[in-house]
């Protein structure tokens, strides 16, 4: 799959990187890396309308001292993998967690050590709300024996909850690729509990979760909360993240028509991770 990058050049930088960065969002973009100047974007280049991005968000006014402008061009599959490759470097979550790739030395590194071949997938670590759900499931009081993991894409998430003591890990995605990485990840750290699988949708089946985690976009997870409930024990814990802080109220609001209460909050930068209770 090829991915298109829009670089966005801005002065002043603040507030308006972080604004762009929350109407990309909603046009297929699902990856952000900030720079000196403004803000890089990502999306898979067949869910991206470009032109549709450039009428309806800002790139298309004349902003009152503001100052912007824009290249964009393709990354073939290939450059993509080469690229994350060249720049992964090993994330730390606090002293809970080390994320690493085979390449680095995982002598005194913090924590639990997961390691993750880094491919087109995202879940590596680097991206603040991979960061925030892996704080969240360390600061559970326990991890349930049955979890799923909705969006897994390295698989991550997944072997966290296994190595943390999950018995068995569902682990869905809508990307074969991603289904892929993430069986490859999970040989990688010795896990026999997961099972991945390729699917655009949770089929709601006799089999209940003890913690359902998602870290996926706002317009996903707003389509798919009424499954998760479905899927969730009773008592059962609902981890979300993949919005930004600003987005929290309409999420925690939605989530109560479906018996999830709110339980806590954790934010990093301008992202947001929501962990609710099924009442």
């Amino acid at each position: 799959m090829d991915y298109l990058e829009l670089n966005i050049t801005i002065t002043p930088r603040e507030p308006w990187a972080e604004i762009i960065v929350a109407q990309l969002a909603e046009y297929g973009f699902d990856s952000f890396v900030d720079s000196d100047e403004g803000v890089l974007a990502y999306g898979p280049q067949k869910d991206v309308d470009l032109t549709k991005v450039l009428e309806e968000t800002f790139l298309n006014n004349e902003l009152e001292d503001v100052k912007f402008s824009f290249t964009h061009k393709i990354i073939p599959h290939q450059n993509w993998n080469a690229q994350w490759e060249s720049d992964f470097q090993p994330v730390e979550v606090e002293d809970y967690l080390t994320i690493l790739a085979p390449f680095h030395d995982k002598n005194n590194r913090k924590g639990m050590i997961v390691e993750i071949q880094p491919q087109m997938s995202f879940g590596t670590g680097h991206h603040e709300t991979t960061w925030l759900m892996s704080k969240s499931m360390f600061e559970l009081k326990s991890i349930p024996s049955n979890v799923l993991d909705m969006g897994t894409g390295t698989g991550v998430l997944a072997i966290i909850a296994e190595k943390m003591g999950a018995e068995s890990i569902l682990a869905i995605d809508i990307e074969d690729w991603s289904v892929e990485n993430t069986i490859e990840n999970s040989q990688r750290n010795n896990c026999t509990k997961i099972k991945a699988l390729c699917t655009d949708k949770l089929k709601v089946q006799c089999e209940k979760f003890g913690l359902i985690l998602a870290n996926i976009n706002k317009n996903v997870l707003k389509a798919q909360i009424e499954s998760y409930s479905q899927a969730l024990e009773v008592g059962g814990t609902l981890l979300l993240s993949g919005f930004f802080v600003s987005d929290v109220d309409e999420l925690t609001d939605f989530c109560a028509k479906f018996a999830l209460k709110q339980s806590n909050l954790r934010t990093k930068d301008s992202w947001a991770c929501i962990e609710l209770i099924k009442e």
